[in-house]
């Protein structure tokens, strides 16, 4: 049978999604899916934990999802459906707890990374008002609360996501990149830039550069999530076995280059300690003005970090609370998470939920970042999101080792079992406590309270299941495999 139609789900036809992407497309949603919130609010902070050499941890944060990128490769052709790490731990485990784990934990990645996007809108609605307003105020968390709420209603109405709006929303977001890079270049040919600093090692705790780049790693590897989000393309791509490996690689070399540029461009201009000081203005704000002082791109730059870290949260959101929804709604988690609005047609209870999760989270952060010892609030939340997909990542290398033992009827991509293996040990040694300095310490108790909420959660499904004599529910329609939701698919997360 022909390599690129593959499907032997006897639900197909009529609920099978239309295949609308080529290789073009393709490469313009996982460049687009890759770049956001994590460049625009992160580069002052990863800076912080390492120096001058801001550019190495973006460096290593990229090989680093090289490796997972591969195992993705080959389970995305030999399983092209829109479902992603849940299906392949279920169909290598095969074990409900554990599948309903990851999903969960997923769900939770979206509601951290949309906490980091609001904390990062706060800070740019500031500068580009003149507002002033220092981190960890009152001010900013009144503003991050207020944008959260105005995601949840955009995601009450009933939002529908196309690739041609995602095209439109990542030439925007690139254009702010690139203007950084180009203002860099304009600054660097007027004898502004000072190379000197981008070969040098500082950590503010004296650690190793080896420690000191492993911890602006775990920070920078939140710039390089969203790849994974296009395995939930398959279905719609026209030849996703012969397109995704080179569009993959391609979309990661190329955010990955920019976010190096980025960072050099950053240090070259901007001294360490200025792009760390919040109170300054975010730390790419600071370089436009930096590079070309004479030329109002300062005014403009943080409407367009707006735009950007705005879409995030809202794709974000839209993710979690269509997640949550469809756990209740096969039965692995409380029915009334799966309560759907009559008019509007969207899950309002998941919706809630997850808007009260993320108003906890920022609050939390923000609280603590008001501290003297506590670390920034998009760093810590931004952090968290690393950390839990960094958990899920070294699952999914696992899981293609063990897939390895069942082969399917159709030609698909392989890497090699040594790659996978070594994803999986980078992912788990980047998740450990040793990869993260003092102040990154909190994002273990943030994950380890979502994760607990999750398994209580399932706890109670279970019990009542069990009770009501449901039995246990299964785990591939959750995942998105029947497409069947209140206002159409899972939308992908940025």
């Amino acid at each position: 049978m022909s390599q690129d139609v593959v499907n032997d789900d006897p639900r197909a036809g009529e609920q099978r999604l239309r295949r609308v992407m080529g290789p073009k497309l393709l490469l313009l949603f996982i460049v687009g899916d890759i770049l956001g919130t994590g460049v625009y609010a992160l580069t002052g902070q990863v800076a912080g934990e390492v120096g001058g050499a801001a550019w190495a941890p973006f460096l290593v944060a990229f090989a680093v999802a090289t490796l997972t990128a591969f195992s993705y490769l080959e389970l995305v052709t030999k399983y092209p459906q829109a479902a992603g790490a849940a299906l392949y731990t279920h169909k290598a485990f095969g074990i409900h707890f554990v599948t309903f784990i990851i999903a969960f934990m997923v769900m939770s990645s979206g509601i951290t990374s949309a906490s980091t996007a609001s904390n990062a809108f706060a800070g740019f609605l500031s500068d580009g008002f003149g507002l002033g307003l220092e981190a960890g105020s009152g001010g900013r968390l009144v503003i991050a609360l207020g944008f959260m709420a105005l995601v949840a209603l955009v995601n009450f109405r009933g939002v529908s996501e196309s690739v041609k709006a995602n095209v439109v929303l990542t030439l925007v977001e690139l254009s702010g990149l690139l203007l950084v890079i180009f203002v860099g270049i304009w600054g660097m040919s007027q004898g502004r830039a000072d190379f000197s600093r981008v070969v040098i090692f500082e950590s503010p705790d004296e650690k190793s550069a080896f420690l000191a780049v492993t911890a602006a790693t775990t920070l920078a590897f939140f710039a390089m999530v969203g790849f994974e989000d296009s395995v939930n393309m398959a279905e719609e791509c026209h030849h996703p076995v012969r397109d995704y490996p080179r569009m993959m690689l391609a979309g990661l070399s190329i955010t990955g280059l920019i976010y190096v540029l980025v960072a050099t461009t950053a240090v070259a201009l901007v001294p360490v300690g200025n792009l760390t000081d919040e109170s300054r203005g975010s730390a790419l704000t600071q370089v436009v003005a930096a590079g070309a002082p004479n030329v109002p791109f300062d005014t403009l730059f943080p409407f367009i970090g707006m735009f950007a870290v705005a879409n995030s949260a809202l794709i974000n959101m839209l993710m979690a609370s269509r997640l949550l929804y469809g756990m209740a709604n096969q039965g692995v988690l409380p029915r009334p998470f799966g309560r759907v609005h009559r008019t509007r047609r969207t899950p309002w209870v998941s919706i809630l939920v997850t808007t009260a999760i993320s108003f906890g989270l920022i609050a939390y952060v923000v609280r603590a970042e008001a501290s003297e010892a506590g670390a920034s609030a998009v760093a810590l939340l931004g952090g968290t999101t690393s950390l839990l997909l960094l958990c899920v990542f070294a699952v999914v290398n696992v899981a293609l080792l063990v897939l390895r033992r069942q082969p399917v009827d159709h030609e698909h991509f392989r890497t090699r079992a040594p790659l996978a293996a070594l994803g999986a040990v980078t992912c788990a040694f980047l998740a450990g406590p040793w990869a993260r300095s003092d102040a990154q310490q909190g994002q273990y108790a943030i994950a380890g309270a979502l994760i607990l909420v999750g398994i209580v959660l399932w706890g109670i499904t279970y019990l009542y299941n069990r009770t009501s004599g449901r039995g246990q529910s299964g785990f591939e329609d959750v995942t998105g495999l029947d497409g069947r939701r209140p206002d159409g698919p899972v939308p992908k997360r940025r």
